[in-house]
């Protein structure tokens, strides 16, 4: 008997094994030559276009076909419809679109093929293809350059319950997904809110009151090498850090991809140095302490260099910064959190990459980061901005959960629920 183990009440019939070829017709586009693109006319998309259309976002720097060709190619071989999919055969493999447009367009051969003529619920075909990627992805031809092709794809055999029931499965899981994107935007507006807000409040556009009703006084303007102090960090690379041990240690690699620009070290996947390593010379400057910001010195763009997270919570915990990374520790004590804030801000971030050097990888010195200038409010006003981001940051993490949460139970659905 072939049934899923999850299903809908009403529903019992066996499901049928199909080849995709019995579904839907497997096709490409017509060639378009580098000489057919105009300046304006009809978009002309490749898989980058529609792994962004998949994902809600139109697609910038678009290519054009005139409408003349179009108009031929419509006429002569189709053109895409709504209810067709498309999947990328080259590059990222696999991604499947659903079409849904109300503009006319047309796309590149061999970067793409288009399932059209589908004799199944257009979305319960697209959502089992993604359920089956990995056997879409076996069926890719290439060492170094793999590529999906028609004729490995038509062979594939997938099961397929009756038209009632894909759409009843189909609409379940378009809700879900429904609920996932409506999460991700929420998180968006609150990050684009956290960044409108971080702009006024370090600019001086909107400012807390203290507790009793009063104005606070005007901000102090300093530099950072008044503010910190700089002690040394270690010169280890990953392939000395391991899974267990006994002190912590911070790689730069991690500030530019993984940790939260506030610190807690609790809730982040830290390394520790290797047994190996001999630690006997570390001294108790170099342990990190709550309030101090480690700096990631180099990068390869713009974007990270001297991206900084802020130490909030060590837990006891023996962390040290590693390779590539400064430790800059507060000269006087900042409310905790607000120094985190402002190595954010674009007026401090401007300024970082202007002192940056290098070429194919960008560093920022201890001097040229001591010159970077700094507005400094009073200690209560300092505590009221951290406390209203971390607020903001609350928010988003508890958003950032539930959005992970119905992913993981979408994943155990489409395991459930296909077969």
């Amino acid at each position: 008997m072939s049934a899923p183990k999850l299903r809908f009440k009403d529903f019992d019939e066996d499901w049928t094994a199909k080849k995709l070829s019995q579904v839907a017709n497997l096709t490409s586009s017509k060639r378009v030559h580098l000489s057919d693109y105009v300046s304006e006319g009809i978009p002309f998309f490749r898989g980058k276009e529609i792994t962004e259309l998949k994902s809600g976002i139109f697609p910038k720097d678009i290519l054009y076909i005139s409408k003349k060709q179009y108009e031929d190619f419509k006429e002569k071989f189709g053109a895409p419809q709504n209810n067709e999919i498309l999947m990328t055969a080259v590059g990222t493999l696999a991604n499947t679109y659903l079409i849904n447009t109300d503009f006319e367009f047309y796309f590149k051969d061999g970067n793409l093929i288009w399932f059209k003529d589908i004799n199944a619920d257009p979305n319960f075909l697209m959502i089992l293809l993604d359920a089956r990627k990995n056997d879409v992805l076996a069926s890719a031809i290439g060492s170094t350059q793999k590529a999906l092709t028609i004729a490995n794809l038509n062979k594939l055999i997938f099961n397929f319950p009756s038209n009632e029931e894909q759409t009843k499965i189909a609409s379940f899981l378009s809700a879900v997904d429904e609920k996932i994107s409506q999460l991700t935007q929420k998180q968006q507006l609150l990050s684009q809110y956290k960044q409108g807000m971080m702009q006024k409040l370090f600019s001086q556009q909107i400012r807390f009151k203290a507790d009793d009703g009063s104005e606070f006084g005007e901000w102090e303007e300093t530099n950072f090498s008044s503010q910190f102090n700089f002690h040394n960090t270690n010169s280890h690379s990953r392939a000395l850090l391991a899974e267990y041990g006994e002190i912590m240690n911070i790689h730069y690699g991690d500030i530019h991809t993984k940790f939260s620009m506030l610190f807690d070290v609790t809730k982040e996947n830290i390394p520790f140095l290797n047994v190996e390593v001999d630690t006997s010379k570390i001294t108790n400057e170099q342990f990190l302490k709550v309030g101090d910001l480690v700096i990631a010195d180099a990068s390869e763009d713009y974007k990270d260099i001297g991206k900084a997270i802020e130490v909030i919570s060590l837990n006891n915990q023996k962390v040290v910064a590693g390779l590539h990374t400064y430790i800059a520790r507060p000269v006087k004590p900042f409310a905790l959190g607000f120094c985190g804030y402002m190595m954010q801000t674009f007026e401090v971030r401007e300024q970082v990459k202007k002192l940056a050097t290098g070429i194919s990888v960008l560093g920022i010195s201890k001097t040229n980061l001591g010159k970077v200038e700094l507005r400094i409010p009073c200690l209560e006003e300092q505590t009221k901005i951290a406390n209203f981001l971390s607020a903001i940051d609350q928010k988003n993490e508890v958003v950032a959960q539930q959005i992970e949460q119905a992913k993981l139970w979408k994943k155990g659905l489409l395991q459930q629920m296909f077969v």
